[in-house]
């Protein structure tokens, strides 16, 4: 089988983790990535921008298998994400709009999509025939030597010619879905009076050898002003990929993993049902809600007075949750070290700490931050 073959150069590149949303032009590929790989898959293609490179700081060797209607979505956290940080983001796609397409909506981006790259200086190679599978190894290589992404498009026509339809296994067999729901959930929001940099600084003077992730925007400057670390991440763009990372950190080593989110970050992702199915037990998410896009002009956003985040992540299936209103609280909170997955929601009012913009560009924040992580062993398996 074809499939088995892509895989085969899959794995002689050293990928360890396959972060994916399916197509259903690669069903019997998809299905030997669950059997073959450790496979996360994700709701969002952008999410899963933020989980490989949270996968990669960790030390592991991720990469993308999606259709390529998914790169439209994932462009921005592309750009300001692994271009700038210089992470390397190989992407297996299933190249739709150009051969034997039936779904018309398919054509209008994907028919551009190599002018698209060229424009945007991203690197891709083409494979149009199953002869060319063997260029799959090399490109997923290029994305690691050179820290940078790689579009792969895979024609649809490579899965041809096996039982007269492109990727269509056998059926799989589902586990069982019944299950009982119970929750009981009641909780008052009072008029908060202290804010993020109070949040931030609370944790900060409590952190040991946990990992960090700090939303974009002043959030990264005002952990920067509390408590500057090498073990901080700080990001600089990429909206809705904080947490994004923080899974990918947590899933890739074993230190615990501390995300600073946002209530409009959060209520712009599809991450916290993966949060959920991926269990890791290290992962702690501070949710600052302080109703408002805070790094902007504090316009506001759905968490103001309607949606509460802390039951949007338990509906989402993380059942370690609770709301703090206070310095106190949270300290409390976080001093608690339960088993994670958690979120910590805290409420608080907006408005941003006078604080100076962080000194570091992306690859100094990469390289102080893969230091602080990476011992020399990790190092050499990666890099040789």
């Amino acid at each position: 089988m074809h499939e088995e073959s892509a895989l085969k150069y899959v794995a002689s590149a050293g990928v360890d983790t396959i972060v994916s949303l399916p197509c259903d032009r690669t069903q019997s590929l998809q299905s030997l990535i669950q059997d073959s790989f450790r496979q996360i898959t994700v709701m969002r293609e952008e999410d899963g921008v933020g989980l490989c490179a949270g996968l990669f700081l960790a030390g592991n060797r991720p990469m993308m298998h999606i259709q390529s209607s998914g790169i439209g979505t994932m462009l921005y956290a592309i750009m300001s994400l692994p271009v700038p940080y210089e992470l390397p983001l190989p992407v297996l796609t299933s190249w739709r709009g150009i051969h034997r397409e039936r779904v018309e909506v398919q054509m209008p981006f994907n028919i551009h999509l190599p002018d698209l790259l060229d424009a945007l200086d991203i690197v891709y190679t083409v494979i149009h025939e199953a002869g060319d599978l063997d260029r799959i190894e090399g490109a997923i290589g290029d994305a690691f030597e050179h820290h940078r992404p790689h579009i792969i498009l895979v024609s649809p026509k490579v899965w041809e010619g096996i039982g007269g339809t492109a990727g269509t296994p056998a059926p799989r067999a589902l586990p069982p879905r019944s299950r009982e729901i119970a929750l009981a959930y009641e909780r008052t929001i009072t008029e908060p009076s202290w804010r993020r940099a109070d949040a931030i600084s609370a944790v900060a003077s409590l952190l040991t050898r946990e990992l960090v992730v700090s939303n974009l925007g002043v959030p990264t400057d005002e952990l920067y002003a509390a408590r500057d670390r090498p073990e901080n991440f700080y990001m600089m763009g990429s909206y809705t990929q904080a947490t994004p990372i923080g899974l990918g950190l947590a899933l890739g080593q074993d230190r615990d993993v501390v995300v600073f989110d946002g209530d409009g970050s959060l209520l712009g992702t599809a991450i916290l049902p993966v949060v959920a199915a991926e269990a890791p037990k290290n992962l702690t998410i501070i949710a600052l809600d302080n109703g408002t896009f805070g790094s902007t002009g504090d316009q506001l956003t759905h968490a103001y007075g309607i949606a509460d985040l802390e039951l949007l992540a338990r509906g989402a299936g993380i059942t370690r949750t609770c709301k703090v209103q206070d310095e106190g609280n949270l300290r409390v909170a976080y001093r608690s070290r339960e088993s994670g997955p958690r979120l910590i929601h805290a409420v608080i009012a907006p408005g941003n700490a006078s604080v100076p913009g962080i000194p570091f560009r992306a690859r100094e924040i990469r390289d102080r931050f893969m230091g602080a992580v990476w011992s020399p062993a990790m190092k050499q398996a990666l890099f040789g």
